[in-house]
């Protein structure tokens, strides 16, 4: 690759693989920023921030996830019904009750730039609570996040 030109990745060099991360006791906020960070493509050379570079994401054990402080009780998660005076809050032990994939879900998209671009991304992440996951077919690498150190 020549240094003294600008590189734009095209559609058609782009080579997107697919990943299992475990949430087996790994921090939500930590494991959400190194997702988005794969969505996006920000740990492939290849990154360009105007197109879709990144790889596809299976989470698996979603459930299992794991909060540092108080969270599971003090952290909010708040949504707006569209009625007048119906803003709803719930806690983030209710939401992992009600669906263990929410959590991963909302603290990736929050992560990613809010456009159009983000939308197309977010449809890459796939979150399974347990273990199994329907795409064999695709023959993804489970791999193992970087620790925060």
């Amino acid at each position: 690759m020549d240094m003294n030109k600008a590189f734009y990745l095209r559609k058609e060099d782009q080579n997107p693989q697919w990943f299992i991360i475990d949430a087996n006791d790994k921090v939500l906020g930590r494991l959400a920023t190194q997702v988005a960070d794969i969505l996006r493509g920000k740990d492939d050379c290849m990154y360009t921030p105007h197109s879709d570079s990144g790889d596809y994401v299976i989470v698996i054990n979603a459930e299992k996830i794991k909060l540092t402080g108080k969270k599971w009780t003090d952290k909010e998660y708040e949504r707006y019904t569209g009625y007048i005076g119906n803003k709803k809050f719930q806690t983030a032990r209710e939401v992992l009750n009600k669906d263990a994939t929410l959590l991963i879900k909302r603290a990736v998209k929050n992560m990613l730039p809010k456009n159009r671009l983000s939308r197309q991304i977010f449809k890459k992440l796939k979150v399974y609570t347990g273990s199994q996951h329907d795409h064999v077919a695709q023959q993804p690498k489970l791999i193992e996040l970087r620790s925060a150190a």
